[in-house]
This record gives structure tokens, C-alpha cells and sequence, in this order.
């Protein structure tokens, strides 16, 4: 019987051929042992040479190809869904992350049986990785940093894929109704600002606001709890 890893980390990626590199040896320079966590990369239809970059990583990671656009919640939804480990994390994939990622935020899970979510603080780094400020994980939560318990992803009904922005903003507004996330204050993440983020389409993540406050009521959309 294989062993299978205790955390599965996936990355959903579109047009990063620019950072993907970084971000995977990122991952694979860990000091949690290798054979205790999978890399799962779900390449949503990239037109650059995205693809291209990941094949420089094929004997270190689970690549699933999507031959049509899926959007990243259901891209991310497709990795978690092939996931074999008890915990799941997610990286994007121009972003980047400390060394001891994996090791602190499993051990957290790992230790306290009672605890259903931990997130870390992060960095928010320009383009070219210098430190703009530290965040709070908790006060100014992203979509990436949190490690969950797959089994309690799987029961919330993994990532709404009508959320094409805000996606993480409902699942974690869902996710909190019943568990709790607990925040490790270590800056473990490199979220990166560059002109190409998601987040610069202004229109776009202004309407997905529009519906996440139609789901979900305009307090609960707007708050960072």
C-alpha cells in the first residue's frame, strides 16, 4: 500500500509562466519532509508557456491539465477533490511562501485534534519580492495561508464556482458559520502585488461584492471575521 501524505497543497494556475517557477520551488524547498506532502497543480487552460514551466517540475508534482477555462474556484475545486491528504492548503501561483510553511501550520493541525482551520500572517512583497509590510492574517485575511481539514472542505461543499472573484471571502464566511480559524502569528506567506493581480479588476470584484452581499447579507460580506 502507498503512504499517502498528510497535507496536499494545490495551486491553481492561469498565464503565470512569469512566477510559477518561484512559487513551486518554494514549496519543494520545505523543511517538512517531502514524502509527507503532495503538490497538486491544476493549469486552467494557460495561453502563455505556463504549461511549458510546469514540465521543468513533473517528477515532483500531480499536474492536472484543464483543456477548457474553468475559473479558479473550480480549478481549485478539481484539486482539492483529487487531494489524498487529511489537510489541505492553497498557494496561488504567483505567490511564494517561507520555508517552514507546511511544517508550522500541520503541526498546529496535527497537535490539536480540536482546531479546524489555521492561518498565518503574511508579507505583502512587490514584483521583485521586496517586503512592502507585514499583515495580520486574521485582520486582512486572503484566500491563501489557511491549512483546513479536507473532510470538513468537503462537507461545507468545496469553493462556490459562481464566485469568479471573492471566492475565498464565501468560502470563509461559510466556513466560520460552524468552525473556527486560528491564526499562527508568523508572517509564512508571500502574497505578491503585481500589475496583472486579479484583484486590479476593479469592475469585476465589485460585482462578485454585489452577489457575495446577496448570499450572504452586506454585514457578513464586508467583514473580515
Amino acid at each position: 500500500m502507498s503512504h499517502l501524505p498528510t497535507v496536499s497543497l494545490v495551486i491553481a494556475v492561469r498565464n503565470q509562466e512569469k512566477y510559477i517557477g518561484r512559487c513551486i520551488r518554494s514549496i519543494l524547498n520545505q523543511t517538512y519532509p517531502r514524502q509527507e506532502y503532495e503538490v497538486i497543480v491544476v493549469n486552467d487552460a494557460s495561453t502563455d508557456r505556463t504549461g511549458y514551466a510546469l514540465e521543468l517540475f513533473e517528477n515532483e508534482i500531480r499536474l492536472i491539465t484543464n483543456p477548457e477555462r474553468k475559473g479558479l474556484p473550480g480549478s481549485l475545486n478539481i484539486g482539492i477533490k483529487s487531494a489524498r491528504g487529511r489537510f489541505v492548503v492553497r498557494i496561488d501561483g504567483d505567490d511564494y511562501v517561507h520555508a517552514e510553511y507546511l511544517n508550522v501550520l500541520s503541526m498546529h493541525l496535527t497537535m490539536n485534534p480540536a482546531m479546524d482551520a489555521v492561518s498565518c500572517d503574511y508579507h505583502l512583497v512587490g514584483d521583485n519580492e521586496q517586503v512592502i509590510e507585514r499583515v495580520n492574517g486574521a485582520e486582512r485575511p486572503i484566500g491563501c495561508g489557511i491549512m483546513f481539514r479536507i473532510d470538513q472542505l468537503v462537507e461545507l461543499g468545496l469553493y462556490d464556482e459562481q464566485f469568479l472573484s471573492h471566492e475565498d471571502r464565501d468560502l470563509r464566511i461559510r466556513f466560520l458559520e460552524t468552525h473556527q480559524i486560528h491564526r499562527v502569528a508568523l508572517p509564512l506567506y508571500r502574497y505578491r502585488r503585481h500589475d496583472e493581480n486579479m484583484t486590479n479588476d476593479h469592475g469585476a470584484m465589485h460585482g462578485y461584492l454585489k452577489d457575495l452581499e446577496a448570499k450572504h447579507g452586506i454585514e457578513k460580506a464586508n467583514s473580515n471575521a
